[in-house]
């Protein structure tokens, strides 16, 4: 029997619980949500099974050791604390990734050289031999986090961040981040329960990410490679067992999954990714302006998009907006419409009142995702049918 150890997803801010939630769905034990982060505990099926599945985190982390250092010398021999040699072979490659909060230590390049030299350093007086430096393509990828004077070593077990999937090979102006779209859809209560619209699909970020939570698809089957496929103690046959167990487990879905963009080359670009995700049986694209638009389905409809709000899009933020709301009031009724923009200013002339408001951020730029409910018939009809 395999035995537990802890492990760290990280994720955006804003999305501890919903990856919290992810956990304790998958099975993991001991569940605690920190900051940007929830560490968990499982075995290494269980490792496997995260990074296929966890839609919100961005990497998952094995911690291995932790130690004080507050200069180069304690760093130095804190890292050759660590036996390397079990997990790696002189004439593997390694990378190592540094962020420093501390006052001890300034640059996370000068953290990542000392502590690559402590290893290299290691194997040359052991065996005469010594792993090199590969950023690309690492056989191991090692995480070094400081703060203060407390040093922890992790193992990267995802290898490039979570958020590459895998089925978006076509990009256009401002495409949204996987690991975002995810979190938006599951933050807005999006479970495959009734159809959905993208009504500025661009690349089909949203679409292919709502489909893949309506009919339970592990996040990234489609990913080509994690960083714990090159590990000594890689086991393809678990692997492999862990995948099929996982398909076993995805379902139907009743309803129509669409997206509309204005742009032909969008609506392309987005087919192709959405092909490449093997979701064209769930999802349809097509080239039309939600602005001359109206609700094409019978019941409730959920509405997720992107609009945009950067200034390398050129379009009258103040007219954009407003048409916006003007569209969801005339021709959406029973449709609750999501959408995030990071342009705070722009959202005073949607002309609507948002019934929630969620801080987020879109990289580095603080954003709102905000929510609006259009009733079937007018809000003051369905309180007065309601009284009655």
């Amino acid at each position: 029997m395999e035995e537990n150890f802890r492990m760290i997803a990280k994720c955006f801010f804003g999305f501890e619980e919903i990856l919290e939630n992810e956990l304790r769905a998958l099975g993991a034990q001991d569940v605690e949500k920190g900051v940007r982060m929830v560490s968990f505990k499982g075995d290494k099926g269980f490792m496997y099974k995260a990074n296929l599945s966890l839609r919100t985190a961005l990497k998952v982390l094995k911690p291995i050791y932790s130690f004080r250092a507050n200069n180069e010398q304690a760093l130095y021999k804190g890292i050759s604390g660590v036996n390397w040699s079990k997990l790696l072979n002189a004439n593997q490659t390694f990378v190592i990734d540094a962020t420093v909060h501390s006052t001890y230590f300034n640059h996370s390049e000068f953290v990542s050289q000392k502590c690559k030299d402590a290893i290299v350093d290691q194997f040359r007086e052991r065996t005469g031999q010594r792993p090199s430096i590969d950023k690309a393509f690492p056989d191991l990828r090692i995480n070094i986090h400081i703060d203060k004077d407390q040093v922890s070593v992790a193992l990267d077990t995802s290898g490039n961040s979570l958020h590459q999937r895998g089925y978006r090979t076509a990009t256009n102006i401002a495409p949204i981040n996987e690991v975002l779209a995810a979190g938006i859809l599951l933050l807005s209560g999006w479970e495959g329960q009734s159809h959905f619209l993208d009504p500025m699909c661009g690349s089909g970020t949203f679409l292919a990410e709502a489909a893949m939570i309506a009919c339970n698809i592990p996040a990234n089957i489609n990913r080509k490679e994690f960083a714990f496929e090159k590990w000594k103690d890689w086991d393809n046959d678990l692997f492999d067992e862990i995948v099929n167990s996982l398909m076993k487990k995805t379902k139907e879905f009743h309803y129509t999954i669409k997206g509309f963009d204005k742009a032909p080359s969008a609506v392309n670009k987005a087919k192709d990714n959405i092909k490449n995700a093997n979701l064209d049986d769930y999802v349809t694209v097509e080239e039309n302006n939600f602005f001359d638009s109206e609700k094409a389905v019978e019941g409730k409809l959920h509405m997720v998009f992107n609009p945009p709000y950067d200034e390398r899009l050129d379009i009258h933020m103040e007219e954009f907006y407003k048409n916006i709301g003007d569209t969801l009031k005339k021709s959406y009724p029973g449709t609750n419409a999501w959408f995030i923009t990071a342009n705070l200013e722009a959202l005073k002339f949607v002309g609507l009142k948002p019934s929630r408001k969620i801080k987020l951020f879109n990289a580095s730029l603080e954003a709102r995702l905000v929510k609006y409910e259009m009733y079937e018939g007018s809000k003051r009809t369905k309180f007065q049918v309601n009284e009655q």
